[in-house]
């Protein structure tokens, strides 16, 4: 039986999403250029849309390091066939497991990203983590992760209500495997040979392409004063949780002191009242021993 011929608009979506944020746009339309002659191909290509920071990592990463990320998705495979027959105990191990496993290719994958001069805030690393993790509660997201074909991240419960239809570049993603694309390793002894091409639309490009890099920045700026927004929100609200704490403390502390001195007090006084109830303790025994004595003597009488 013949090979499968592999699906035209996969191959270039496979290769644009294997390009960095800033370069997506520019080489997107320049290929709807190359294939006007194909209406349909050239209409397709323009339709795929810029991945999110987020997705762009973990596309990344799908292709930087597939074996590491075909791991990750075995082990949600593996989680979800055992997951009916696993106690409350076994589950919870299970589920921490998990997130370590997460947390740590997340990592990996904003290390990945560092290297290529794009820097994540905490936000994104959220969503890069999020992304796994619903891509080893769902096989559909695995599906979505594994084509490095993704525009947004991905967040799932586990209960199979995860919508895909705008998560990926194209609905042919699902079952598509990105294409391995180490990074590429310097040559030191290697001099770069320079080629000067005329291309009248140079200073438009250039524009274009400053106009894209601005436009990044911004949206990465946007999310690191989210983040700081955040952050300084979260700290606000524990300084005056400490300053109401500290007030209590020292409220209860006053408080304590007024007990120890009512205690003192109260301490004297019991000391007095024990010292009186001794005495009237013995003025009762007298009294009773005068009445025993009284009384024996009114008994001798009557005899």
């Amino acid at each position: 039986m013949p090979a499968a011929t592999p699906d035209p608009l996969l191959e270039i979506a496979d290769d644009l999403y294997a390009m960095s944020l800033a370069d997506f746009t520019p080489a997107r339309d320049a290929l709807v250029k190359e294939h006007k002659g194909d209406k349909a191909l050239a209409a397709g290509i323009k339709g795929l849309r810029k991945a999110s920071l987020a997705a762009w990592v973990v596309n990344l990463l799908v292709r930087r390091d597939p074996d590491q990320v075909d791991q990750v998705l075995a082990v949600g495979a593996a989680l979800r066939d055992a997951q009916e027959n696993l106690d409350a105990t076994q589950l919870r191990e299970f589920t921490k497991q998990r997130r370590q496993l997460t947390a740590s290719v997340t990592t990996a994958a904003r290390r990945m990203a560092r290297e290529e001069g794009v820097k994540t805030t905490q936000s994104v690393a959220d969503q890069i983590e999020a992304t796994l993790t619903a891509a080893m509660l769902e096989p559909d997201a695995a599906k979505a992760v594994r084509s490095g074909l993704l525009v947004t991240s991905l967040a799932a419960t586990g209960l199979g209500d995860l919508d895909l239809s705008a998560a990926v570049a194209l609905p042919e993603a699902l079952g598509f495997s990105a294409k391995a694309r180490p990074a590429a390793v310097p040559d030191p002894t290697r001099r770069p040979q320079l080629h000067v091409v005329p291309d009248p639309d140079a200073d438009a490009k250039a524009r274009a392409a400053a106009d894209e890099r601005l436009a990044d920045a911004r949206s990465v700026l946007g999310e690191a004063e989210k983040e700081h927004r955040s952050t300084r929100r979260a700290t606000e609200k524990l300084r005056a949780k400490t300053l109401q704490l500290q007030a209590e403390i020292d409220e209860l502390r006053s408080r304590i002191a007024v007990l120890e001195a009512e205690v003192d007090e109260v301490d004297d006084e019991l000391g007095e009242a024990e010292a009186v109830q001794a005495e009237a303790e013995e003025a009762v025994e007298e009294a009773q021993a005068e009445v025993d004595a009284a009384k024996a003597a009114r008994d001798k009488l009557q005899r």
